[in-house]
Parts: structure tokens; sequence; C-alpha cells
């Protein structure tokens, strides 16, 4: 009897331990019913959670985001102006799906045609701006297919514009969040488009398919659903200054889809927490330079560092500059010269740190005298 006593006893112990634990990991853990997904810290660039992000899959409407990169980065370079007005042909009039209501033979601003696009999400939009910037819907294609390579996207390939189904069309989730991030990053002075509630054109009112727009700081951007693919959603989200960017496909209904993307954005600002390290340019250490014209050489990054981490691992977050020391002579602005280590637990991230300026060789006389006070009075050989 005893012995039943003490078994059970053991046996609560561990499944407290067991029930207790598992609500921990509710806590910090997150599920998605969503098919693919993926969280995207903007300010660091850091990936929050993915489920199958690199998979390839029909964007549906998010790849539309394509086309609006090329026309914000026409609209920056000042190759366009939000004015210019192009021709809306019998094809772009003609075709199907979601439509801005675009009627043949008129002339259309492209502020209007962005508008028709971001909010309406109007195909007819679409096909106006690409035969206008590029002749013929094909030649845009060759060129968001072009530009997806140039940026950085290694899982995308555009058939049209539309983001109509087709086999060949496709794009990772990983890359609808990197595209929307360089959109958000690079043209900040277009991005007021996506917070747009309604649009009206050719006295239509149509309220914007994004419904998390004004929505605990959502801002933007693209819907997309498709028989093939499902409910979809690129959201983005600032709250003080984090910015999320989440996608999420696969999904059944547009309340999934709102629901999905509401659950993920807020466990992503609950959990973790940001931290601004340096700007571009700032000194982050001077460092020994050996045989040169000045003794030290300013390490700097040539990027904003930010990092984003666990709010639970915040006093376990540590940072390590690594260099080899001396640095030798001569030295050029811009060279590779140190690591920085962003150590998060048993994660570690790299970043590499350069020279910060010019650092010429000494005359050949220091040379020798530095070299035999070396050899009498040493020097260290690492710096960490």
């Amino acid at each position: 009897m005893c012995d039943f006593v003490w078994f059970l006893h053991i046996f609560i112990f561990f499944l407290f331990i067991l029930i207790y634990l598992s609500l921990i990991l509710r806590i910090y853990a997150i599920e998605t019913k969503a098919d693919s997904a993926i969280i995207l810290d903007v300010n660091s660039n850091t990936i929050l959670f993915e489920k199958n992000a690199d998979e390839r899959q029909g964007p549906a409407s998010m790849s539309k985001l394509m086309l609006i990169y090329i026309v914000f980065e026409r609209l920056h370079n000042k190759t366009l102006t939000i004015e210019q007005e192009f021709l809306v042909s019998k094809k772009a009039w003609k075709f199907g799906g979601s439509k801005m209501f675009v009627n043949i033979g008129e002339m259309v601003s492209v502020e209007n045609l962005l508008k028709g696009i971001i909010v309406q999400s109007g195909n007819d939009a679409c096909i106006v701006l690409a035969e206008g910037l590029s002749g013929t819907e094909e030649n845009m294609v060759d060129e968001m297919n072009e530009k997806a390579v140039e940026i950085g996207l290694t899982n995308s390939n555009f058939q049209n514009v539309t983001g109509w189904p087709n086999n060949d069309h496709y794009m990772s989730l990983k890359d609808i969040a990197y595209l929307s991030k360089l959109i958000i990053t690079n043209f900040p002075e277009y991005y007021y488009l996506f917070a747009i509630n309604e649009f009206t054109y050719n006295n239509i009112k149509q309220p914007n398919r994004n419904k998390l727009i004004s929505l605990d700081g959502f801002d933007g951007l693209k819907t997309g659903r498709t028989s093939q693919s499902g409910y979809g959603i690129v959201a983005s989200a600032k709250r003080e200054n984090r910015r999320i960017v989440s996608v999420v496909n696969g999904l059944n209904s547009e309340k999934e889809r709102i629901n999905e993307t509401k659950k993920l954005v807020n466990w992503s600002f609950r959990e973790f927490v940001n931290y601004d390290l340096y700007k571009s340019g700032d000194s982050i250490h001077f460092a020994k330079v050996w045989l040169g014209k000045e003794s030290f050489v300013p390490l700097i990054s040539n990027e904003d560092l930010s990092v984003t981490i666990k709010k639970k691992n915040s006093d376990k977050f540590k940072i390590k500059l690594v260099y080899e020391t001396p640095i030798v002579s001569p030295i050029k602005k811009g060279d590779k010269l140190a690591e920085l280590q962003l150590i998060e637990g048993d994660n570690v991230e790299i970043k590499n740190i350069y020279s910060g300026k010019d650092v010429d060789k000494v005359s050949r006389f220091y040379r020798s005298f530095s070299i035999i006070n070396y050899l009498l009075f040493g020097v260290s050989n690492k710096d960490k």
C-alpha cells in the first residue's frame, strides 16, 4: 500500500510538471491554420516564425506587389510621374476577375491606376499600367522576372501581371515578405496608398479588400485569393517603432486569414523586443593599426544594426566584436576588418564590420624601426 501511495505521489508530481511545461510552451510558441506562413521583423530583417515559407505556391493577387514595386521605383527615379496617363485597351477593359472598372479608350492617371490595384485589386488596372509602361503585358512580365532576380527573390516566377492562376506563376511566402519589406523601406513616399480605406472610380465605390487596414496599427499591403491557393494576405503593422510583415496563404475564408494574421502579428509584438545597436557609419570601436600613418582605424557598420530577440531571452543577449589585431596597413575605407557576433543563447548571428577610413603605410624607414620594436618588445596578436 505504501509503495502504491509513493508511486501515486510521484505520478501526480510529474503530471503537474508536464502540465506546467505545456502551458509555458503554449505561451511562447505559436501555431497557425494557414498552409504556409511567415513573420518578418522589418527593423532587424529577422524571421520570427515560418511555416512552408520557401515553398513555391500560387500567390494570387499578392504577386501584384511586383508590378507595384516596378511602378514605385520608376516614380522614385523620376522616370515616371504620378500624373502621367495611360490608354485603356480592349484587352484591359475585357479582362475578368476583380476590376477597377476602367472604360475602353479612356486615359487614366498612374495615381488612379495604383489605387485601383492596391485598393480594388483591379486586374484591368494592372493591364493598363503594364501596357503603358512596357508596351505589352508580356514585356512587363519579362521585366518583373528580371527585377525579381535583381532584388534577390529566389523562388518567384511570373507569367502575368494580375496573379491569374497559372502553374508556372508562383512565389514563396518568404519572397513575398521580402518584397513587401523593400516596398516599405525603399519607397516610403508612396506607401500611404496601401492605407486608403476606399476608392471611387467611374462612380463605383469599392472598399479596400484588406479588412485589417486601420486596425491595431495595420496599414498595408495586399490580399490574394484563388480557388487553387485559397485565401491569403500579406499585411504589415507598425506599433511604436517596430514594424512587422506577416504573410499567410491557403486558408478557407476571409475571416480565417484576418484572424490568423492578427494572431501572428499580436504574438510577434508581444513575445519579441527590438534593440537598436548602431546606425550606419557609427564608429563601433577603434582598432590598432600596424605600420600605418595612423595608430587606429574606426570600425563601422555599413547599415543600421538592430536585433530582435525573445523577451524571455533579453538577459542572455550578448555582443562580441572579433578581429585580428593589429590590423596591417594599408587599409582602404570599406575593407571588411571584423565581425560583430550577436549572441542569443545558442543562436549566433554574424554582421560584417568595415573600415571607416583609409590608412596609408608609414615610410620604409619607420617600418624598419617598428619591426625592430616588435621583435624586441612584442605585441598581442588577438583582440576579441
